[in-house]
């Protein structure tokens, strides 16, 4: 399993990028470059607890389809979307988000596990190696 985390800091209130961050009408504007779009579930506005949506994408040259659902849901503090439906073994993307003096510390926890047995496990120790 590959665990990752991302910390951004954002001048703006946690509850307006915990908003942002579940708006999947700005989610498609901000991923063009991979074809993102919606096929399904919910198809725009604020995704919120317990709502799916799946995506279909183009990523490394090939189009992909992900469903993830809404399992956590503590606004404006996080909640986390899990794969339901797609390409990995497990797949969940925890969203935080924490006040700070400026505005908001927001950190991104991604974990997934590629598919595929001893096959996938060899390219999670590969792609650590990158």
């Amino acid at each position: 399993m590959i665990k990752f985390e991302v910390i951004t800091e954002i001048e703006a209130p946690p509850s307006d990028c915990f908003d942002l961050s579940r708006d999947l009408d700005f989610h498609q504007d901000s991923f063009g470059h991979t074809k993102e779009s919606i096929v399904g579930g919910r198809p725009s506005g604020l995704i919120e607890w317990n709502e799916e949506v799946t995506w279909r994408a183009k990523h490394f040259g090939f189009y992909h389809q992900h469903t993830s659902r809404i399992t956590v849901f503590d606004a404006p503090h996080h909640f986390r979307d899990e794969m339901t439906e797609g390409r990995f073994k497990k797949f969940m993307h925890d969203h935080y988000f924490e006040a700070t003096l400026t505005g908001t510390r927001m950190k991104d926890v991604v974990e997934f596990q590629a598919p595929m047995g001893v096959l996938g496990r060899v390219v999670e120790v590969l792609r650590c190696w990158f």
